[in-house]
């Protein structure tokens, strides 16, 4: 009997748990390949310990949370510098906001519990639990995720926010460029069945290296007709719609080895 991925070469656009994606594509029949689409690079902690400190000085109405990765990147750089009972405090005497399960887990292990948090895992879903409160003369600080976000900083403040400060513990860094260009080469071949991507700002790079080559129009034709694209959850999957795709395989539940799975009863269901 053959598996549901024999055949097929689907490429891991993620840079973590990589032996893991590669061993149950694998098993499915699949032939994994990597071609990591994004990077990351913490901040130092002297980078953010003036902000820190002056967090902990002025303990803001609200503090946003929307990665597990970045909330775990500031307490853990709070503790590394000294203050992270100082730091714990202050967070205890601000509301919280959270987006997505990792971050829930995060604060979790801390003994903290949001006051408001997402509908659905992303910042929209977060916005609109928000709407219905009162943020009139608030101070907020925002943990974002590697990335400006212009759009809940102006969400924030058209609900009457006083100032809305934004802290990034981690910075995304592009992609190698041979890395761009060799998968822009297989997605225009079709060499590759699928793409595996795990972020939403996979999807962004990968589109702004096609912007930058003048085939954004390809790549999207591609994507919806030929080379399958794979979503880890909501937050991927609409970056993936904002660039135009509309065939899109995703697991309700948001995990890789879910995606994984769903991907393979595609398969299945194509084959039929």
């Amino acid at each position: 009997m053959s598996k549901p991925l024999e055949g097929k070469t689907i490429v891991i656009a993620g840079s973590r748990k990589l032996d893991e994606m590669t061993a149950l594509i694998e098993r499915q029949g699949g032939a994994a390949v990597v071609r990591s689409l994004q990077g990351m690079t913490m901040f130092k902690e002297e980078e953010i310990q003036q902000e820190l400190r002056t967090l902990i000085q002025h303990p803001p109405d609200w503090m946003i949370f929307t990665t597990g990765i970045g909330t775990n990147a500031l307490f853990g750089a709070a503790d590394r510098l000294g203050i992270g009972d100082a730091f714990r405090t202050a967070i205890k005497q601000s509301r919280l906001a959270i987006r997505g399960y990792k971050t829930y887990n995060a604060l979790k292990t801390e003994n903290l519990a949001p006051d408001v948090r997402d509908s659905d895992g992303t910042v929209r879903g977060l916005e609109e639990q928000l709407q219905e409160v009162d943020l009139s003369g608030a101070r907020i600080w925002v943990q974002l995720h590697g990335e400006p976000a212009p759009e809940l900083v102006q969400f924030l403040m058209s609900k009457g926010a006083e100032d809305v400060h934004t802290l990034m513990p981690y910075l995304n860094i592009p992609p190698e460029q041979a890395t761009l260009e060799q998968l822009q080469a297989e997605i225009q071949t079709a060499s590759i069945d699928a793409i595996c991507f795990t972020t939403a700002v996979q999807v962004r790079n990968l589109f702004a290296s096609a912007h930058a080559i003048g085939d954004e129009d390809g790549l999207r034709k591609q994507l919806n007709e030929t080379v399958v694209a794979v979503s880890v959850g909501k937050v991927t999957s609409q970056a993936l719609e904002e660039e135009g795709i509309t065939r899109i395989v995703a697991p309700e539940n948001e995990r890789m080895g879910a995606m994984i799975i769903e991907m393979c009863r595609y398969y299945e269901q194509q084959s039929v």
